[in-house]
């Protein structure tokens, strides 16, 4: 997914590619430990991301542009 800013927050992230429905759900599955950052399983739902990470949720993997 391409962004207009410098980063987006890992939960914004999260609606923004359809991977959750809510900011409620992408808070329940951040802090199980559901979702990685660039390799690495990330709590902070709040994370900042730039282009070039890259988001893993459930088997699909999302990369910031």
């Amino acid at each position: 997914m391409k962004i207009d800013t410098e980063y987006i927050k890992l939960d914004s992230f999260l609606k923004a590619v359809n991977a959750v429905c809510s900011g409620g759900e992408a808070k329940i599955i951040v802090s199980e430990g559901m979702v990685r950052v660039n390799g690495e399983t990330e709590l902070r739902r709040g994370r900042k991301l730039r282009p070039g990470d890259t988001v893993e949720v459930e088997g699909n993997s999302f990369q910031v542009e």
